[in-house]
């Protein structure tokens, strides 16, 4: 198996989703993110608030009856609907590019479904903390759904919970990202100071510009954001993960002490537009 790449913009840069000059909101990606109930709802902003930070055209919060009010009270430029059953949500997002779940989504039967429901859709799927943990018992179920163009980005712990013993028995983080890819045939994001992107074809970086500001509750809400939001744009995930990673560190390296997770998507814009300018 071949040496791990350091990530950089070298390495997907060229295949940024930068918008054409006839681009319009309706050609940049449509994406969803599934809200928690109504005392769990500021991490599926911070996702959606990224997702259209990163440049994806549509975003909307699907949010369960409960917590429509506590979410539309935060709201702008993100678009709000409401779901009650699994079914529902499945319908909803039969059109979208991407959905984001997890974030504060709550480790319930219902988060199981609502993934499950996702699944059976076009959609590709962003899964995050508690879409993670809810398949501890019985990750084979998850692994079974999932597809190359989903992404999951789990923290040491959730990946022990959806691979136990794997982080343990492997040499080190990039050989255990790589297996954990391969088994669940998806791109795995391995959180943590070394972020490791791992593809299901044996692909790998390793993130080095990794911020110790980003040590902060629902900086990896935000991180899901801009996966799901480049992938939106048209961007393989895998690539689409590693671009995330990095913007996302260096986002955090911009603002430096005092950093909180709401402040990460309006950093985003410098750290695009210096991309932007060194194409």
């Amino acid at each position: 198996m071949s040496a791990p790449l350091e990530n950089g913009p070298e390495l997907w840069a060229l295949r940024f989703p930068w918008p054409a000059k006839d681009a319009h909101k309706h050609v940049r990606g449509r994406l969803i993110v599934v809200s928690g109930d109504a005392w769990s709802t500021g991490a599926a902003r911070l996702a959606a608030r990224a997702a259209l930070r990163i440049g994806t055209g549509l975003v909307t919060l699907y949010s369960p009856p409960e917590a429509l009010a506590s979410n539309a009270g935060h709201l702008e430029a993100v678009m709000l609907r409401p779901f009650d059953t699994d079914l529902e949500l499945e319908q909803a997002a039969g059109d979208v590019d991407v959905a984001v779940i997890g974030p504060a989504a709550g480790v319930s039967e219902n988060t199981l479904l609502n993934v499950l429901a996702l699944a059976r859709t076009g959609a590709a799927l962003v899964l995050d903390a508690d879409a993670i943990t809810v398949f501890r018992n019985d990750p084979e179920e998850l692994f079974s759904v999932l597809d190359r163009d989903d992404v999951l980005t789990p923290h040491d712990g959730e990946f022990e919970r959806l691979f136990p013993g794997m982080l343990a028995a492997a040499p080190d983080r990039v050989a255990a990202a790589r297996q954990a890819a391969q088994r669940a045939d998806a791109v795995v994001l391995l959180k943590g100071p070394e972020t490791v992107i791992a593809a299901p074809d044996g692909r790998a970086v390793v993130n080095l510009n990794g911020s110790p500001w980003l040590a902060t509750a629902g900086s990896g809400d935000v991180l899901a954001g801009f996966i799901g939001g480049l992938v939106a744009q048209g961007m393989e995930s895998f690539e689409a993960a590693c671009a995330a990673a990095w913007i996302h560190a260096e986002a955090a390296e911009l603002h430096g002490p005092g950093l909180i997770s709401e402040d990460l998507p309006g950093l985003a814009p410098a750290v695009l537009r210096r991309l932007y300018d060194e194409r």
